[in-house]
């Protein structure tokens, strides 16, 4: 009997006889109380130039050839000028060029801004991959086992070691410097009460990964044989290579993806039920897992991550990921698991991530939610109305339980989309030809004043709205960019000299000239929203009331209440201000939390009245009668 239609059987017997087979898991209570910051290394922090890539340690990834005078790219660069090697890259624009770049972001750079992360006031970091790999993205592994050789203090050391190990041995396995190195990084997050979680794909590797390179030199032979998506070997007969595997997204040779055993056979209809085909490869990605939730193996996980962020995970079928939590949780029960679920169809149609919740994952990074919340406080297509908003919330949160819809991951900017203020910056849709290279008249400076109010309100409804909230590294100092790979910009820091942006991606274009520095006013905003929705536990737990979408007034108002606690924040959409009437449960005493705490309100015959300027917010608190 074939593995398909095994679990066909199965999967048809459990309908049959109306078995649940479903799990239920708990979502971690930190999750719910999370403000999220998110780090992508290789752009956050030069902590130690004595560890920065090679040619040799980047090589294998996209585009695969590099001058002879490559080099690290000074942290300052103005984003769109040309380095002197740049224009010696084959092939492709300017965007394919510069993925040849390193900036020599490292772990060291994270130990060192430590302290100003605890400022800010996050309580979770999201890492974006950190395995060992060629790229600056780090989704093409080399290796799931250990930590990116050049994010740790010696590369050619932990290289050698790397190589002395049997890869699927876990016995043979050993601690690298840049290993150990990031255990200190968890350890000192730790210690200040910050979780952790690490980017993982269990869908794809890099073509470097020693797997596929034992296939590639042993062909059907090899026992990893069945881990990929093989379509031709070579022949050693003839000249040429003939070795073919499927890639992500079918033709991306540096991404070679996983075998799957899919029911039905056909990965586009979207989740899908299966496994990964190999038992081997699922139990190396266990071993891998509890490598890093328990590095010493004791059986106490607070020495580990805290959890994982799993790419592409629709991409997956549903039978692993039930397995997988499985694993996880026994290592960890307050382990938390986000999945990336997004496209169902590009780029209109968004994945209803409900199915999705409970027995594979806690939460999804949030991309629906944000879209919604960007054609309201944006005005940016699809351009909504405050009754609009209203309605659509409503659909996004159809089947989702309570507790995962407190624990998604908000998420606003991140590194696959442009950055916040560039994205309120530019009206079209908020993914599609989202960059120069796809979209000559996309703004790439410096968003205007306009824009800074209009993401100041959306912050405010970030912070005060169900769910956890996110920031992507560098928008707390006010860091703009376009769509990937504009959105990785260097991060700005108050010690560095960055040249002024006044480079086009189109040569022959003029743009505005912008001086680069932190923001420290939008900086004191975020530690301001940071610090209301860590004081006021209702942000969290409380439940979503809609009080006011008024569509000719622009004006939306809702509340977040538990118990005897209640805040309600209200929204002018409009360019004037406003007279508002809000109606609220009960006679009330209300303070201003938001923006001065300077205020108080008293209802009058259950309502308040309420003047609020043009684009801009308030945040009451209930406190007494």
């Amino acid at each position: 009997m074939g593995i398909q239609n095994f679990y066909k059987i199965i999967a048809i017997l459990l309908l049959a006889c109306g078995c649940n087979y479903k799990t239920t898991y708990t979502v971690p209570e930190w999750s719910k109380k999370a403000v999220w910051y998110q780090i992508f290394v290789e752009r956050f922090r030069n902590g130690d130039p004595s560890n920065d890539p090679s040619v040799k340690d980047i090589t294998g990834a996209y585009p695969d050839n590099y001058p002879e005078d490559w080099s690290i790219t000074p942290w300052g660069h103005d984003w769109y000028a040309h380095e002197p090697w740049l224009d010696k890259i084959k092939g492709g624009n300017f965007h394919a060029k510069i993925q040849a770049r390193r900036y020599g972001g490292d772990l060291q750079g994270v130990l060192d801004k430590i302290d100003y992360l605890d400022s800010l006031g996050i309580t979770a970091i999201y890492f974006n991959p950190l395995n060992d790999s060629p790229s600056l993205h780090k989704y093409d592994a080399r290796t799931y086992t250990h930590i990116d050789r050049n994010f740790g203090p010696d590369p050619e050391g932990d290289s050698q070691l790397m190589e002395s190990e049997t890869p699927d041995d876990p016995a043979t396995w050993k601690w690298t410097s840049a290993d150990r190195l990031f255990l200190k990084v968890v350890e000192e997050f730790h210690k200040r009460g910050i979780k952790v979680i690490i980017d993982y794909s269990w869908n794809h590797t890099g073509k470097e990964f020693w797997a596929l390179k034992d296939i590639r030199e042993k062909g059907p032979f090899s026992k990893y044989a069945d881990w990929y998506n093989i379509i031709s070997y070579d022949n050693p007969a003839t000249p040429e290579n003939e070795f073919r595997y499927e890639g992500w997204g079918g033709r991306n040779i540096y991404m070679p993806v996983f075998r799957k055993d899919i029911i039905p056979p056909d990965d586009t209809i979207m989740p899908f039920e299966g496994n990964l085909h190999s038992s081997s490869l699922r139990k190396h990605i266990f071993d891998v897992t509890r490598r890093w939730l328990d590095p010493d193996g004791n059986g106490d996980p607070s020495d580990g991550v805290d959890g994982f962020r799993l790419d592409v995970a629709a991409e997956i079928p549903m039978g692993f990921w039930r397995e997988y939590r499985k694993v996880v949780r026994e290592i960890n029960p307050e382990a938390y698991l986000v999945g990336e679920i997004w496209w169902l169809k590009w780029p209109d149609q968004l994945l209803d991530p409900a199915p999705f919740m409970g027995e594979q994952f806690d939460a999804i990074m949030n991309y629906r939610w944000f879209r919604v919340a960007r054609g309201f406080f944006a005005q940016a297509e699809p351009v909504l109305t405050p009754s609009e908003f209203v309605e659509w919330i409503k659909k996004l949160n159809v089947g989702i339980p309570a507790e995962n819809q407190m624990a998604m991951m908000n998420v606003a900017g991140t590194h696959d989309s442009p950055r916040l203020s560039t994205s309120f910056y530019n009206k079209t849709l908020d993914k599609y030809r989202a960059k120069p290279s796809e979209n000559p008249d996309y703004k790439i400076n410096k968003p205007d004043s306009i824009t800074l109010l209009e993401q100041k309100m959306f912050l405010v409804h970030q912070f005060t709205f169900t769910g956890a909230p996110h920031i992507w590294y560098g928008e707390e100092v006010g860091m703009w960019g376009a769509d990937d790979p504009d959105c990785r910009k260097p991060m700005v820091w108050n010690d560095i000299v960055y040249e002024v942006e006044r480079t086009h991606f189109y040569p022959d274009k003029i743009r505005p000239a912008d001086t680069v520095k932190p923001d420290h006013n939008l900086n004191e905003f975020y530690k301001k929203m940071i610090k209301l929705r860590k004081e006021n536990p209702v942000l969290v737990y409380g439940d979503l009331d809609f009080l006011i979408a008024d569509d000719n007034k622009m004006i939306l108002a809702y509340s977040r209440e538990k118990g005897s606690e209640e805040i309600i924040t209200i929204f002018n959409r409009s360019g004037s201000e406003q007279t508002v009437m809000l109606p609220v449960r009960k006679k009330a005493l209300y303070i201003e939390l938001f923006p001065d705490n300077k205020k108080d309100y008293k209802t009058n015959n259950k309502n308040l009245i309420i003047n609020i300027k043009p684009l801009s917010a308030i945040v009451l608190k209930r406190v007494g009668t």
